[in-house]
């Protein structure tokens, strides 16, 4: 009796940490590779639709609407039409009532379902003081990256300082400060593997808000939203219009009016899903044309400008396949000497989908890029190693 009572225990005691390691692998936040059901992730299987501010936290406040509610009644109707319509495709909220998330919770929720896609809804507006505010419109879709001017900075802070409602926002966002100009310098150094995506998505809500809603293109831009840092997947945040402006602020609170933006959003959902089924061609490895996915041949005056930077040569030996690790995909050219590269040398990159894609290393040896991808991911955590052949990528 008493070696069966052992033994039963050793069965709890070994269930117990069976179930425990489950749990860590499928819930714990943050964690980079948490699909533990497939060892590819399939874009636009599981989307997170975060309806910005809620509770105590209203957002913007136009003349009688609350942004908070705006936000809400697009995001539900968003949600609505991918359900309706997509079969196959999970939704997930962040939030479907009027209670108040912080910044941290919204990315877990997203990063503990293995979220393929992150769409957090937000509604513009401008400082009182500004001579504009009653005018200015338009919609504009972001993502993460380092604000190129005042104005998208302030954006950045405005969605950022949320986290002055929470009593340890000091310690919990690692010394973060939204107001402070010097808290941004980290995300001119934070790589984003998932940019390309993201931009490209981006670009279809902005033509969506466009032909769909009839609003003024404000265009795709980037900036250091918190958010979109700590989710571990493609993700934007759509400024719908703007709050402070009388006539944008009816159209908005509206029920016509959220169903134009849920719309706009959810056809360009509908395209991003399409191109990434259609390239994954019933699980076939594609490769780009070189219209679509350009290694470009060097020109001179390239050569000159850029003696560090190269365009990958589309010239390569005939039928032979090599490696290389990009750690960087950016929608503009860097110089040669750019801080960004953190050292490396020499970096080559290729034209992608209007990306530039840096890329460090090549050899045909798989144990030798192994090697430069040690190094290059000591460097730049969301590294990663690419195939080429014949000049082309091979996906």
């Amino acid at each position: 009796m008493y070696y069966m009572k052992r033994k039963l225990l050793s069965w709890a005691l070994l269930g117990a940490l069976a179930s425990a390691t489950c749990y860590y692998l499928l819930f714990q936040p943050g964690l980079e590779q948490r699909s533990v059901f497939s060892a590819v992730r399939c874009p636009g299987q599981t989307v997170v639709i975060d309806a910005g501010h809620g509770g105590h936290d209203p957002g913007s406040l136009g003349s009688k609407a609350k942004e908070k509610n705006i936000n809400l009644g697009v995001a539900l109707k968003l949600g609505r039409l991918i359900e309706n319509n997509m079969q196959g495709v999970k939704v997930v909220y962040t939030r479907k009532k009027d209670v108040y998330l912080t910044l941290q919770e919204r990315a877990n929720i997203a990063n503990k379902v293995q979220g393929d896609l992150f769409i957090s809804i937000h509604t513009n507006s401008l400082d009182k003081k500004s001579p504009n505010r009653r005018k200015v419109a338009g919609a504009s879709t972001w993502t993460l990256g380092l604000h190129r001017s005042k104005e998208n900075l302030e954006v950045a802070k405005r969605e950022n300082s949320v986290i002055y409602l929470e009593n340890d926002f000091s310690t919990r966002y690692e010394g973060f400060d939204p107001n402070s100009t010097e808290s941004y310098i980290i995300f001119e150094f934070m790589q984003y593997k998932h940019m390309e995506q993201s931009i490209n998505f981006a670009s279809d809500i902005q033509r969506e808000f466009v032909s769909t809603a009839g609003r003024v293109d404000r265009g795709v831009r980037q900036a250091g939203f918190w958010v979109l840092a700590k989710t571990s997947m493609p993700a934007v945040l759509v400024e719908l219009d703007f709050i402070c402006n009388p006539t944008q602020e009816r159209f908005l609170n509206s029920e016509s009016g959220q169903e134009k933006m849920a719309k706009s959003i959810y056809n360009a959902f509908v395209k991003y899903k399409s191109d990434y089924d259609r390239k994954q061609n019933a699980g076939k490895r594609v490769e780009e044309s070189p219209s679509s996915s350009a290694v470009v041949s060097p020109d001179k005056k390239t050569q000159t400008s850029d003696s560090n930077v190269k365009i990958s040569e589309q010239a390569e030996k005939s039928g032979v396949t090599y490696y290389k690790v990009q750690f960087m995909a950016l929608p503009r050219k860097l110089p040669a000497n750019s801080k960004e590269f953190k050292g490396l040398s020499p970096v080559e990159y290729y034209k992608d989908g209007g990306m530039y894609k840096y890329t460090y290393g090549k050899s045909t040896d798989r144990d030798e890029i192994q090697k430069q991808y040690k190094k290059v991911k000591s460097l730049f955590r969301d590294a990663f190693i690419i195939k080429f052949r014949d000049g082309k990528r091979v996906y």
